[in-house]
């Protein structure tokens, strides 16, 4: 809890992980999925379904590659939790 003078306080509240990927998905927002052992390519995609593990079904997956700059359409694509490094909200 954070605490502001004259009495004021600010309860900060933490967001769980599934819950984000709920609003990603909810929304359709595109998201980019950093890889955990592949440091030079992520996935962008919408998310379309998720579980408790993390899980992620993507649609209109891309495969990106940083070295390269290349891309590769994928379709929809399914990515294991464990893989999953990070994960943000892209602009089109």
């Amino acid at each position: 809890m954070a605490y502001l003078g004259q009495g004021q306080r600010v309860q900060k509240v933490m967001v769980q992980p599934i819950n984000l990927i709920f609003r990603y998905l909810q929304n359709r927002s595109r998201i980019q999925v950093w890889l955990h052992e592949q440091v030079n390519v992520w996935m962008e995609g919408c998310v379309i379904g998720f579980d408790e593990y993390m899980n992620l079904v993507l649609d209109d997956a891309e495969e990106s590659h940083c070295k390269t700059k290349s891309r590769k359409q994928l379709g929809r694509s399914m990515l294991k939790g464990d893989d999953n490094t990070l994960l943000q909200s892209v602009s089109n």
